[in-house]
């Protein structure tokens, strides 16, 4: 994929460009909490995402480096996604929306526990799993 064409110099208009779109950020959501994830994996969520679109998104997020193949240990027929540093730092854009949705939506009980320690402690939360999340990436890269 080219270079995209920016709609405007605005930072939000041209941030939006890369990764505005439900399914982008819905592809990054599972990749932050599940550090990476198969084709088929991301095909399994709940959302039931179209293959062409996933395919384009995935392409589109690959180009924009916020995310980058590995190949998978068990399988060659299949590769796993992982956020790159560029993918990681969405990670606090995607707290805030956590936390908009806690209070102004239901939120499911499987993620009580995230958003309290969210509450309790943003700043620790955000600086311990980023960590996490480099140290996976840095692991796959090693091996």
């Amino acid at each position: 994929m080219g270079e995209m064409k920016k709609r405007s110099d605005c930072p939000i208009s041209s941030s939006l460009d890369i990764w505005g779109d439900k399914w982008s950020l819905l592809i990054v959501r599972d990749l932050i909490f599940s550090m990476q994830c198969t084709y088929g994996d991301f095909l399994k969520s709940e959302e039931k995402i179209a293959t062409n679109i996933l395919a384009t998104r995935l392409q589109m997020l690959e180009s924009n480096g916020i995310i980058t193949k590995l190949d998978h240990p068990d399988s060659k027929a299949k590769v796993l996604y992982q956020l790159t540093q560029k993918g990681i730092d969405l990670l606090p854009l995607m707290v805030e929306i956590h936390l908009w949705a806690d209070k102004y939506s239901t939120i499911p009980p499987e993620r009580n526990a995230i958003i309290e320690e969210l509450k309790n402690n943003k700043d620790e939360f955000l600086k311990s799993y980023s960590k996490l999340l480099k140290n996976h990436q840095l692991k796959d890269q090693i091996e």
